[in-house]
């Protein structure tokens, strides 16, 4: 054992048999980090290799095998002492493996020693959950829930010593009830295994659990909700994954299950929506009026396509081409920095993320909620329109890397609400085409951006709100936009997409709640390539 200058952590340094041949082994508390190296000169060296603390899934005691003993001079001697260490490795595109590294050596002290300081530090590691409450929906997606989390994701959970209770779904909101009614504080995390349709219901039950409890009544839209510090973990297992491809970067169920085992936690902005002071639904990626309100409707119709209704529908609706006249109001996100049309996006650590909630807290404090609600600008805008898109998130997805709204913010406590006017079906379908690649797809005359922490839409049939809507603008809002004056217009209203959901009333009020909850997962991480230690010298190719 060596001691750092200053009385530090000790760092634990050894030469210990890896294949064929010694490496010289150091466990780095400073650092946080396992190393290996080959000792021999640089003529005959072998690339030197870590693994960070914070990425060892766990150690356990090993019996070499027969093939493992054929290690040259040491296969004559006494009995071998080894022990590996199974890790996450990082491949292309975000994706997490699990992978593993066996040491060996001839002094079973010394290999003790090494087992309890890797699991010493394990122990450490506080953000790991250790009991899990778990979701299976058996029927979403293409109906393999079950099988995956038995078989990719069980045993993982039982290599990091993770206990689960399991439930599987038998009917809808099945999640949703059982979470108002199990003690869910003795649980570190709850997990879902499906589509965003799964993960909806557990956000709703986890969420209006934690407002019951803290006697917060959900009908109030000016309501300041209790923050959720159970962390969700998503398994992807839908026919859409959305939320954790724009949270992880892929939809792999192995790569969330690992995600979820070293703890990571991502906040994340959760969007209110209320009708006539009665609350109907939370999102937390896309709200769609309109276009994807239209496609979902008539989606619902054609379950028995599987997947492939989506498509139908969408072609479909391109076609019918409806537009909508109504009225936005809305209050700009003053609070947060960046813009919609900024270039860089929301990845892991984000700067604007962080800053947001530093500034939303001191908010808060100095002048409070209620009051600040009170005194910011309303801006109301009306016209015609074919999509009305509110995101908390890129909404990025495999056919669409980018999203809808591309420098969207998890947790920055705003939303991005994207106003696509009538024009013409080939202007529409170019706006569409605009998701699929690199071009900036806020370019166009007929769409408008703007980042939001609140808003209210009322479509022009909606007698029983409009003029409530349209008296508070006369008052208390901005300038109002005429550059579209009503016309002959279609005249039926649209439905309201909430994260693959329908919602009944097209009169409704939004809020967005900073970092309301928390997600097992870390934000996108930025392309690297410290491959050393992932990939390029995983255990298979060093031995």
């Amino acid at each position: 054992m060596e001691r750092l200058p200053g009385g530090r952590r000790p760092r634990l340094v050894s030469s210990l048999g890896l294949g064929r041949r010694s490496w010289e082994v150091t466990l780095d508390e400073e650092r946080g980090r396992l190393a290996w190296r080959d000792p021999r000169p640089p003529r005959r060296a072998g690339e030197n290799c870590f693994v960070p603390i914070s990425e060892i899934i766990s150690v356990e005691e090993t019996e070499l095998n027969k093939k493992q003993r054929n290690i040259g001079k040491w296969q004559k001697m006494t009995k071998l002492h080894a022990f590996t260490v199974y890790y996450v490795k990082k491949a292309r595109n975000h994706r997490w493996r699990c992978s593993d590294v066996t040491f060996w050596c001839v002094d079973e002290h010394l290999c003790n020693q090494w087992i309890q300081a890797l699991k010493e530090l394990l122990e450490m590691q506080k953000s790991r959950p250790k009991q899990l409450l778990v979701y299976i929906n058996p029927y979403g997606g293409k109906r393999q829930g079950k099988r995956i989390y038995e078989q990719k994701v069980a045993p993982l959970f039982s290599l990091a010593s993770i206990s689960t209770d399991v439930v599987i779904t038998e009917h809808a909101n099945h999640a949703k009830d059982n979470l108002f009614e199990v003690n869910i504080y003795k649980y570190d995390g709850v997990v879902c295994v499906g589509g965003d349709g799964m993960f909806s219901e557990v956000m709703h039950g986890l969420i209006g659990r934690i407002q019951k409890d803290s006697g917060i009544d959900q009908n109030n839209p000016k309501a300041s909700l209790v923050q959720c510090n159970i962390r969700i973990g998503i398994i992807p297992a839908g026919s859409t994954d959305c939320i954790c491809y724009s949270t992880v970067g892929i939809s792999d169920p192995v790569t969330s299950a690992l995600h979820i085992i070293v703890g990571d936690c991502q906040p994340l902005d959760v969007s209110s929506v209320h009708h006539n002071n009665m609350f109907l639904k939370y999102s937390v990626s896309l709200l769609g009026y309109g276009f994807y309100g239209d496609i979902l409707k008539d989606s619902e119709k054609k379950r028995w396509m599987g997947p492939m209704r989506y498509d139908y529908s969408g072609f479909k609706t391109f076609l019918s081409h409806h537009y909508y006249e109504g009225t936005i109001a809305y209050q700009p996100a003053k609070h947060t920095l960046g813009s919609p049309r900024d270039k860089d996006s929301c990845r892991t650590g984000c700067y604007i993320c962080k800053k947001s909630e530093q500034q939303l807290a001191e908010q808060h404090k100095d002048c409070g909620l209620k009051h600040e609600e009170g005194e910011e600008e309303w801006k109301v805008i009306k016209g015609k329109f074919l999509a009305i898109n509110a995101v908390n998130m890129s909404c990025a997805c495999p056919r669409s890397p980018k999203g809808l709204s591309p420098a969207a913010h998890l947790a920055d406590g705003s939303a991005d609400l994207i106003l696509v006017r009538k024009c013409s079906r080939f202007d529409f379908l170019r706006y569409l085409v605009r998701h699929t690649n690199q071009d900036d797809q806020f370019d166009f005359p007929f769409v408008d951006v703007y980042r939001v922490k609140s808003f209210q839409f009322t479509s022009k049939l909606s007698e029983d709100n409009e003029s409530n809507v349209m008296d508070i603008g006369k008052k208390r809002f901005g300038q109002f936009c005429r550059d579209h004056p009503a016309c002959c217009c279609n005249i039926v209203n649209s439905t309201w997409n909430c994260d693959g959901e329908t919602l009944d009333s097209s009169a409704i009020e939004v809020r967005v709640h900073c970092q309301l909850m928390k997600l097992f997962a870390r934000g996108i991480e930025e392309n690297c390539k410290d491959e050393a230690a992932y990939s390029q010298n995983s255990a298979e190719q060093l031995l």
